[in-house]
């Protein structure tokens, strides 16, 4: 400010000094715009003013700069963006930070300076919404700051369409951005990368898709990689290069074949032009290795290959680059049984195979290993005819069976219903061991099927065709032992393995409502022979029938027949000489009308 009492002071009236100056300057004198240029001349040098000034010199780190004072001021060399832009003599604007006393140390920053006409010149020229360029200064925390004449935040959300791993792989990177914000209060922008390269490829990607069309090679950069395959960037728009379509050989990761950020050329598979989906193919540039495959692996030829891959099903085996056969687990053996194919195999393995079939439609092989050797199923009907009995070993036990080892690799099925002629098996546990010796006779050879069928009871003859009728005549009265009681009737054992049936009309002379009331379970009594059916192998048995002979009153009552005490075993056991070795069990009979009741009983 102008201090008037001084002017005062000097006794001149403010004509005598305004002819005065005008003298002196040159210049008419205006005491009021005098005051404001002295006023404006000490404001331009008040701490916080921008000043124009010239680089004079330079020592060490420090930078002199003449600007019009008693002394030169000092600029710290790292305020330029290189040692090439300190050059002596060139003009600079520089921030006025403080004088240190009268004559003192001057401090400047160029720094603040060039923010500060920065900021005026980005407020002057540019808005938001505007497009600008920057250099990528630093890390901070939530995203970048970037230097485009002042510094401006680059949130991490809005670096790239997809979030980079490092956000500071940007740092040195010069980068476009679209300014989201202005806030001139704080001195704050904010731009956005991520905008300015989603409004670019919303427009390559219009005139991408009015473009493309199926069949076309077109390049493209790999942007991401998944276990399914990989994402290509074509241009604004990203297509899926599938993993089944990367290589005609196996693939066991999409990165075998391709890198992030690495230029492929990929053809045109599949447009969806609604979803703006597109389907890409690598493998699609070369021959398909499957175009004359059934003339290079026909049918029955034997081939060499390796094992890539081995799964519960079986194994896959690499003909050649691109092609692939499957050995199934049941073409892998004709005898031995296998539960894995790694019993046999491993991957690396190589192994010579015979081709079973070709579907070039579905770029499938079939492959055989067992029939590169001698079917030993083609020799069995011939060493084993029907009728051979041979001698072999329980290898395992079912609910309907057992299978019987005729020789290595060569199972017979040994049916329950074939395990004795008279025994009612329930389960072969019931006559045969595990790891058991024992004699069958062949009953059948399927050599298709690979199945041999075998029988114990066929050893002996069968007792219901001679032995149990010459043995059992209807009218005999013989003593028994009762084994069970149902609702419809008794069952008595007449042998060891053999029972007749004592319906519940045949217990007494008046209706039984309960067996138990007449017999009880291991009760001894005879019983008369009804009769005897040799092909229902049934015998039907009467309590109060084998009563009245024995009262010899009954009117009507048969003469009294020979009476036996003992079954077949008891006496010479003629089914006993017939198959000594072997439990025996049957049906037995009961009367016509009552059929049914023991059918049920026995299912």
């Amino acid at each position: 400010m102008v201090d008037q009492n001084l002017i005062r002071s000097l006794g001149l009236s403010d004509e005598d000094l305004s002819s005065q100056l005008d003298e002196a300057l040159g210049v008419d004198f205006d005491p009021e715009s005098m005051g404001q240029m002295i006023d404006s001349t000490v404001t331009q040098f008040q701490p916080g003013a921008i000043l124009e000034g010239r680089i004079v010199n330079k020592i060490g780190n420090d930078v002199l700069v003449e600007v019009g004072l008693k002394s030169e001021g000092v600029v710290d060399a790292s305020e330029f963006r290189s040692p090439d832009d300190i050059v002596v003599g060139d003009r600079i604007e520089v921030l006025l930070e403080a004088v240190e006393g009268d004559g003192g140390l001057v401090l400047l920053s160029k720094r603040k300076a060039d923010r500060i006409r920065g900021w005026e010149r980005i407020i002057k020229n540019n808005a938001e919404g505007d497009t600008v360029t920057g250099t990528v200064t630093r890390k901070i925390k939530g995203g970048l700051l970037v230097d485009i004449g002042v510094p401006v935040f680059l949130p991490a959300s809005q670096v790239d369409i997809r979030r980079p791993p490092d956000i500071g792989a940007f740092i040195g990177q010069e980068i476009d951005g679209v300014i989201l914000k202005i806030d001139e209060d704080r001195r704050n922008i904010v731009i956005s990368r991520r905008k300015l390269i989603e409004e670019r490829r919303q427009k390559a990607k219009e005139q991408l898709m009015a473009e493309i069309e199926v069949g076309q090679v077109r390049k493209g950069v790999v942007k991401n990689i998944a276990d399914f395959g990989a994402f290509v960037d074509l241009g604004g728009v990203d297509g899926l290069l599938h993993i089944t379509d990367m290589s005609w050989g196996r693939i066991n990761h999409p990165s075998e074949v391709v890198k992030i950020d690495e230029t492929i050329e990929v053809m045109i598979l599949n447009i969806d032009r609604a979803k703006e989906k597109i389907a890409l193919g690598l493998k699609q540039r070369m021959p398909s290795p499957w175009e004359d495959i059934e003339q290079r692996y026909p049918v029955n030829n034997r081939v060499k290959g390796k094992v890539v891959n081995i799964m519960s099903y079986g194994a896959f085996v690499q003909l050649e680059e691109g092609i692939e056969g499957l050995v199934h687990i049941s073409e892998m053996s004709w005898t031995r049984r296998i539960n894995h194919p790694s019993e046999l195999l491993n991957v690396e393995d190589e192994i010579e195979v015979v081709v079973l079939e070709v579907n070039k439609d579905k770029q499938e092989i079939s492959l055989g290993m067992k029939q590169t050797e001698v079917n030993p199923w083609t020799l069995v009907k011939q060493k084993y005819p029907p009728g051979t009995v041979i001698t072999g070993k329980v290898r395992n036990l079912t609910n309907y069976g057992a299978f019987v080892e005729i020789e290595e690799g060569i199972d017979g099925l040994l049916h329950v219903s074939d395990l004795s002629w008279t025994k009612k098996v329930g389960h072969p546990s019931e006559m045969l061991k595990k790891g058991q010796e024992l004699q069958c006779v062949v009953l059948s050879v399927d050599e298709e099927k690979m199945r041999v069928a075998l029988g114990l009871k066929q050893l002996t003859e069968d007792p219901w065709l001679r032995a149990i009728p010459e043995r059992y005549l209807p009218g005999q009265i013989v003593r028994g032992k009762v084994t069970k009681l149902t609702n419809f009737g008794v069952f008595v054992e007449l042998e060891p393995d053999l029972e007749g049936l004592l319906h519940v009309s045949e217990l007494a002379d008046h209706k039984v409502e309960n067996p138990q009331d007449v017999v009880k379970p291991g009760e001894e009594i005879e019983v008369k022979i009804l009769r005897v059916d040799i092909e229902e192998r049934k015998i039907g048995l009467s309590l109060k029938r084998a009563q009245w002979a024995a009262e010899g009153d009954h009117e009507g009552a048969p003469e009294q027949p020979v009476r036996r005490r003992g079954g077949l075993g008891a006496e010479g056991g003629m089914l006993g000489s017939m198959a000594n070795d072997l439990v025996l069990q049957t049906s037995v009979e009961q009367p016509e009308d009552e059929d049914d009741d023991e059918d049920k009983r026995r299912k």
